[in-house]
């Protein structure tokens, strides 16, 4: 048994944090949430019993926790993760604030379980297309070898939190945006997090970045072009590959049925292949439409669905906690 601590535990994600450790009788003895002001007192409800909700403060980690899952935002987690880990609490954090961090492991179970070992008190969870991709390039790259992949994400408003969903409930009967630059409803918008200066933005250098690092490949080339999308829950990803080794399509297809956190949906024929309605509330990442690519040698096509606020987030946030603790 552990004792746990949860920043953020009113938000979409910390909420399924709980979800999740619940569904997966993960062996909590202490629990205590954090979140900001405008939370404190809210009563939560785990395994059933009533917890009530603290606002975080420098003091909060002056507790016996063994590790604290932070889901608050960068700037949370920057600030009150050396405070947790000074204390001896090793900190999970759900933001992009330690993720390119080379002392920081960043880590997704089924592929680079091995780089936890040795962490210094603060482990990173990647971005959440970025988590639904690498699972079925990591057999890929070990059997054939990434020579470039393109990406290119449709992403669910779930993604940008609350205020996502908002915009997209409410944009189905009026005009209205609030949270993006434009409606979303009834739209695509090309555009997720800011804008840099080499003209992408930082979810897709989040992708291209991440992706080397957990891979631990940085020789891979690797584009992307991240869109939201009016879909509530469940990120979709077409990864167009290149590897470095010719493959047959069937071998392809046994590698990932053996591969954990996969499941396959491609039967054409009968109109079976991932979608995000099929994936949300799951934690099975689906991969379907898997065909050559005839432009180029030794290319493959992929598409991937997950629900983002599960295995995306949530889920694979608790499965390094599960990690740790086989440790």
């Amino acid at each position: 048994m552990v004792n746990v601590g949860i920043v953020g535990a009113t938000g979409m994600v910390g909420r399924n944090f709980l979800k999740v450790m619940e569904e997966r009788n993960f062996p909590v003895d202490e629990l205590y949430l954090f979140a900001s002001s405008k939370s404190k007192g809210t009563v939560i409800n785990f395994k059933n019993n009533k917890y009530i909700v603290e606002e975080l403060g420098e003091n909060s980690f002056n507790r016996p926790m063994d590790m604290v899952l932070f889901s608050a935002g960068g700037s949370i987690s920057k600030k009150f993760a050396p405070i947790a880990k000074e204390k001896g609490i090793t900190v999970i954090d759900n933001s992009s604030a330690w993720r390119m961090e080379e002392w920081v492991p960043l880590i997704v179970p089924e592929v680079n379980a091995k780089a936890i070992d040795g962490h210094k008190g603060i482990i990173a969870n990647p971005n959440c297309s970025t988590i639904q991709s690498v699972i079925p390039l990591k057999p890929l790259d070990d059997s054939y070898g990434l020579k470039r992949v393109v990406f290119s994400t449709y992403q669910a408003v779930s993604g940008s939190g609350v205020g996502g969903l908002n915009d997209l409930e409410r944009g189905l009967s009026e005009p209205f945006h609030e949270k993006y630059p434009h409606p979303i409803a009834f739209n695509v918008l090309p555009h997720i997090d800011d804008f840099l200066e080499n003209g992408y933005t930082k979810e897709e250098m989040k992708m291209i970045e991440e992706t080397k690092k957990i891979l631990n490949n940085k020789d891979i080339k690797i584009t992307a072009t991240t869109v939201r999308v009016p879909v509530k829950y469940g990120h979709a990803v077409s990864a167009n590959i290149e590897l470095e080794k010719n493959f047959e399509l069937n071998d392809i297809y046994q590698m990932f049925k053996g591969f954990p956190g996969i499941e396959i949906l491609d039967d054409p024929a009968n109109n079976i292949y991932p979608m995000p309605i099929l994936s949300e509330g799951k934690d099975k990442v689906y991969i379907g439409r898997i065909r050559r690519d005839f432009s180029l040698e030794n290319g493959l096509n992929l598409w991937i669905v997950a629900d983002n606020s599960r295995k995306g987030a949530a889920t694979n946030t608790i499965q390094i906690a599960e990690l740790l603790l086989s440790k």
